[in-house]
């Protein structure tokens, strides 16, 4: 899609030198940009990269001398990585999905098609499911029965919604993500190994020969206004109360989201996370990619969790944590320097028994 310089300025409140009046058709790294590109060179190191490329315009460093690089125009932004943000959307065609119910779609009689949606081919809507206005159901995504997709939602394609789950408006779901799925919850009819275990911190007792019994799932989700959620993601129903995620959460790809939990607002969960189940997650918490969280903790506000850390106890709000298992990201700094040190105090300590050996002592 074209867009003005001078109305991408506007719409990014930059500031812009030169030509407003240049047809902006796409971004690209500056040594690749050709005439319609906005180049992006919000560093100098970007600047040689404006001599090879084809570039009429770009995004620059405060200060830069844009006129001696061979550009017509330029804008200057006061956060270059927040104005990515702005020039991606207002670049962003969005889903290739015709106003309107493609022929080739199943909607359920009982379903409720808000103003403006749009639904693509081979697309499910089951019974009683209500789809806000101008919402995108791309190819192939299915939602079940008893399910609220809010206003201005965008279903990728592939996308799986599950029964009895609500989604805020504006929620952005990517392809493959499996929202509503039973949660992993078995029993048996005595205590199994497992139980045994937790309460014995190890003793496995007598093992039984007992079948596991499936745990229904009747809680479904809930999830707020303004959240995404990763392609192959997957968030479990809850057993009696829902699964909710809140307002303004980011979830990347390939995470796992157990059955019962709760996620506050703003939070940032990386890619390959995994949450087991009944954990509560306060607001604005911040899990790196691979971190693991045990079941039915509670993780404070503010927290963030460096990557592949493995946490299975309560963590107070704001701590910065790292390690397996989880512990103050200071204290886990330490200890990696401790567990460096152990070969050379191996051999200090080798050392030292062999200097205070008695004559016919062997090791």
């Amino acid at each position: 899609m074209d867009i003005l310089l001078s109305d991408l300025a506007a719409a990014l409140d930059a500031r812009l030198e030169g030509k407003g009046d240049i047809a902006i058709t796409g971004a690209a790294e500056p040594a690749a940009a050709g005439p319609g590109d906005l180049a992006l060179a919000m560093q100098p190191a970007y600047a040689e990269g404006l001599r090879t490329g084809r570039a009429r315009a770009a995004v620059m460093w405060d200060g830069a001398d844009w006129q001696s690089h061979g550009l017509e125009a330029a804008l200057f932004v006061p956060r270059p990585r927040y104005a990515m943000a702005g020039i991606t959307r207002a670049l962003d065609p969005g889903a290739a999905v015709a106003p309107g119910i493609h022929s080739a779609a199943v909607i359920d009689p009982t379903a409720e098609i808000g103003e403006g949606a749009a639904i693509g081919p081979l697309a499910v809507i089951g019974p009683r499911v209500r789809i806000g206005a101008r919402a995108v159901i791309c190819p192939h995504v299915s939602v079940a029965e008893d399910s609220v997709i809010g206003d201005d939602v965008l279903l990728c394609a592939g996308a799986r919604i599950g029964r009895r789950v609500t989604l805020g408006d504006r929620v952005i779901v990517q392809p493959g993500a499996a929202i509503g799925g039973d949660g992993f919850s078995f029993v048996t009819p005595e205590k199994s190994a497992v139980e045994n275990v937790r309460e014995s911190l190890g003793d496995r007792q007598e093992t039984r020969n007992t079948a596991w019994t499936r745990i229904h799932s009747l809680g479904g989700v809930e999830i707020g206004d303004d959240v995404e959620i990763g392609a192959n993601s997957t968030v479990d129903s809850g057993t009696i109360r829902a699964t909710r995620i809140g307002r303004g959460t980011k979830i990347d790809n390939l995470v796992q989201i157990g059955h019962n939990v709760q996620i506050g607002e703003d939070c940032l969960l990386c890619g390959l996370v995994g949450i087991a189940g009944s954990t509560r997650i306060g607001n604005r918490v911040v899990l790196a990619g691979q971190v693991g969280v045990n079941d039915n903790i509670t993780i404070g506000d503010d927290v963030v969790a460096g990557g592949a850390s493995k946490i299975f106890t309560k963590v107070p709000a704001g701590r910065v944590i790292l390690g397996s298992p989880a512990v103050e990201m200071s204290t886990q700094m330490e200890i990696n320097k401790g567990l460096r040190r152990l070969p050379r105090l191996y051999r200090d300590v080798a050392a030292l028994k062999k200097a205070v050996q008695k004559p016919g002592e062997s090791d």
